[in-house]
């Protein structure tokens, strides 16, 4: 069942979600859940999903980049982001760990412990999730300067580089 995403202003956005425990994790409604928030992901369509983003404060997300999302894309813009497919995964009550590269500790869907080491567009997907699971969106860590709508961002910044962004606005102090 595709479930209805929430917009920034919610309060669910804000608080840090529950974790779960391992009976929890493997419990009719989690497992229903999680494969809920896989079918809304894909409908969105979307890389990621956080339980908040779907009104539940639990910590829990799915994650998954097809090859096929990445089709419109340069071999130059694929490689200065360091994307690359990554097979659909849940992540339960997980915890980030920076370090080269970063790291991830948390539980499956099916309750067994999991460390994922991520570098590249696949950490941004793990942080901002995370982030979603502390109550942070992304509007919290962005250059402000950079916020614009969907339409000048196909018209301006969407076949450009980052290093054409920072030249063009440069982080303010």
């Amino acid at each position: 069942m595709i479930l209805d995403i929430v917009q920034v202003g919610e309060p669910v956005l804000r608080r840090r979600s529950l974790p779960l425990s391992r009976d929890e994790i493997v419990s009719p409604a989690i497992v229903e859940l999680i494969e809920n928030m896989r079918e809304t992901m894909h409908a969105a369509p979307g890389v990621g999903l956080a339980a908040p983003q779907v009104g539940v404060p639990l910590q829990v997300a799915v994650i998954e980049d097809r090859a096929e999302y990445m089709e419109k894309l340069s071999a130059d813009q694929i490689a200065e982001r360091g994307r690359r497919p990554v097979p659909f995964h849940a992540l339960i009550n997980p915890v980030c760990t920076i370090v080269e590269p970063e790291r991830v500790e948390c539980l499956n869907e099916k309750g067994d412990p999991v460390t994922i080491a991520a570098d590249g567009w696949y950490a941004r997907i793990l942080q901002h999730e995370i982030d979603h699971l502390n109550g942070i969106v992304y509007i919290d860590r962005m250059r402000l300067r950079s916020f614009c709508g969907a339409a000048n961002y196909e018209r301006l910044w969407k076949n450009r580089s980052v290093a054409d962004f920072l030249r063009e606005i440069p982080y303010e102090t």
